[in-house]
């Protein structure tokens, strides 16, 4: 679904519809992704079949849930070949990927309906995202979904965006999106874009 479909279809009202809208425009058949905080594997799911048969997405969390409820979708899609999901700290990225990425996903917080004590938190978090940036290919895409209504959400959140604003601006483009007539914490979203590199002649 392009931008003016999400649009016309009265789609952009949520930070999930957004963060599609930016990945669609740059996932193509066979890319290789991480999904940075598998969840209940929404985003997976969304990554394998953008990937098609010939790409591949890594998947992490650090929960049991989570691994176990995003396998049944997997394995109901019959995307097994085409998804490693991973039992570790998204922070250990370097230790399973060694390739370059298309994008990483990372949707902060915990896991809905699982112990809310369980949370992303600020150091792991950066460390990932320096990780996913050291492997993102030119014109590749980092999406950050922050939530601040939790505790330690809001230290996250001022941890991710002073990172974020000092990336240097000939190597990166960074923006963010975010709801600002909604109630109770609404998120934002940060995408950090690797520009292409003129190389000289």
């Amino acid at each position: 679904m392009k931008r003016d479909e999400i649009m016309k279809n009265n789609n952009f009202d949520n930070v999930n519809s957004i963060v599609k809208m930016y990945l669609q425009e740059i996932l193509q058949e066979g890319d290789i992704c991480i999904d940075a905080t598998m969840g209940n594997g929404y985003d997976t799911v969304y990554l394998a079949e953008k990937v098609g048969v010939n790409g591949f997405v890594y998947a992490f969390d650090v929960q049991k849930e989570a691994i176990e409820s995003t396998k049944k979708k997997i394995e109901k899609l019959d995307f097994e070949k085409r998804v490693s999901l991973i039992l570790d700290g998204h922070e250990n990225i370097d230790k399973y990927v060694d390739k370059n990425i298309k994008c990483a996903v990372f949707n902060l917080g915990y896991l809905p309906r699982c112990e809310h004590k369980i949370i992303t938190k600020p150091e792991t978090t950066l460390k990932a995202i320096k990780e996913s940036l050291n492997l993102l290919e030119e014109n590749g895409i980092i999406c950050i979904s922050i939530y601040t209504g939790h505790d330690g959400g809001m230290e996250e959140r001022n941890a991710i965006f002073d990172f974020a604003m000092n990336l240097e601006q000939k190597k990166y483009n960074v923006f963010e999106s975010k709801f600002i007539n909604q109630k109770n914490n609404p998120p934002s979203i940060i995408v950090i874009e690797k520009k292409k590199q003129i190389k000289n002649k």
